[in-house]
């Protein structure tokens, strides 16, 4: 019989995936958006950002909810009210209402991985946290690639507005499955085997105290946690770097490189796979470091890896003459930017314990005003002959103080041995 958290597993697999189509379509659809509504690329960068802002602003707050709440309610609720302004943004009329429909889509998608997170620590042994939030996210990385020529294929086919119809279909179909499915605890879930059960419950974080009251959060102790801030300046240099690839990679290449629609797609989509593999190969190599006894340099090595490779992709494919060429360098640039999500989240979990939703949403709300930032850099950031110099360059160095972020940040210190006021929840 299958395990039951590897079936957990592949539905939380197939959220990631569709969470980064429907957060990638509108990249995709960019020509034919900023044509209908008479978008400016500054007033399209803006509604990049919008997005971005919308997701930062609630990440914490969704985070909190799944820890009160459950993931079963929290995901299901979220997938449908992402699915809803998806079919929104098919409807606006103008770039305001654009501009807020893409906020309100980015503050429903804010509890997705937070809620993952909380469902991987009652869910996932410790010594498979690793690679586990390793497949999730590279879901993302291969949704966010297959939006690249599927999406532009299906708007040459049905439209733009269609498409946008299409994919909240898809969303709430999950969302049914999920629901029926899931449960928060592994012990409620029917069909699990006691041998499952038993080990999962013997190797989980903080075995031994199911039942147990879970001591509040408190605003003043987790923002007095330094370890939290560390994550969330180095999750804001990840960020930054890697919402490049799902922003504004494809019309920069379809652009520069002087490409067609679709070929650009597939030019673009090779980045995020290679941000899928980073996923995976630091996923296994947090847990072959975690499993050898070396906790804190399972979390540490696989992200200053990731970030030595971001910082050199980056600069270097501005050097190339053609497409291929700087597809290559953008390619390991994001295998490294993304070789640094499951060391980030499985430290937030970590530190965070049955608090892990809040933390890895407060470190994730970070990230995400690093990725409003890149959309508006990459398109107010002076160009030069070389082309948009300033924010490659802006982007490496961010992923140099990134490096230093980790090498004093220590993942063994749990954010409630710690004390301070003012309750979250």
């Amino acid at each position: 019989m299958i395990p039951q958290r590897y079936l957990l597993i592949t539905g939380t697999f197939l959220l990631s995936l569709q969470l980064y189509v429907t957060r990638t379509c509108i990249s995709t659809a960019k020509d034919a958006v900023t044509h209908d509504l008479a978008l400016s690329n500054e007033q399209w960068s803006w509604i990049l950002a919008s997005f971005a802002f919308g997701y930062a602003l609630f990440a914490t707050p969704g985070g909190a909810m799944a820890d009160r709440l459950g993931g079963r309610k929290v995901l299901t609720t979220v997938v449908i009210a992402w699915s809803v302004f998806t079919a929104l943004s098919a409807v606006a009329w103008n770039f305001a209402s654009m501009m807020v429909i893409r906020f309100l889509f980015g503050a429903s998608e804010a509890g997705a991985f937070p809620g993952m997170a909380r469902v991987v620590y009652s869910w996932i042994p410790v010594s498979e946290r690793g690679l586990v939030k390793g497949i999730n996210f590279s879901g993302s990385r291969v949704g966010a690639a297959l939006a690249m020529p599927g999406v532009a294929w299906l708007i040459k086919e049905l439209g733009w507005h269609m498409a946008f119809l299409v994919l909240m279909v898809v969303g709430f179909a999950w969302a049914i499955f999920w629901w029926f499915w899931f449960r928060d605890e592994p012990e409620k879930k029917r069909g699990i085997s006691k041998t499952e059960l038993d080990f999962i419950l013997k190797n989980r974080q903080d075995a031994g105290s199911a039942g147990a009251p879970t001591e509040p959060l408190r605003v003043g102790t987790m923002f007095a946690s330094g370890n939290l801030w560390l994550m969330m300046l180095q999750y804001f240099a990840s960020n930054f770097t890697f919402f490049f690839s799902l922003t504004w990679l494809y019309p920069y290449v379809k652009t520069k490189y002087n490409l067609g629609a679709v070929d650009a797609g597939f030019y673009a989509m090779i980045p995020l796979l290679g941000g899928a593999a980073g996923n995976i190969f630091a996923g296994g190599l947090v847990d072959w470091i975690y499993r050898r006894g070396h906790a804190a340099l399972s979390r540490k090595l696989p992200a200053i890896i990731g970030f030595v490779l971001a910082a050199i992709g980056m600069v270097m494919s501005l050097e190339q003459a053609t497409a291929a060429g700087a597809i290559f360098w953008l390619t390991l640039a994001i295998f490294g930017a993304d070789m640094t999500l499951s060391p980030s989240w499985s430290f937030c979990i970590d530190i965070g314990g049955r608090h892990a939703g809040a933390v890895s949403g407060t470190m994730n709300m970070a990230g995400n005003l690093g990725s409003a930032i890149a959309a508006l850099a990459f398109a107010y950031l002076p160009e030069s002959a070389r082309g948009n110099v300033a924010f490659f360059y802006t982007a490496a160095a961010l992923s140099g103080a990134a490096i230093i972020c980790w090498l004093i940040s220590n993942p063994t210190r749990k954010i409630l041995s710690q004390s301070n006021p003012f309750t979250i929840h």
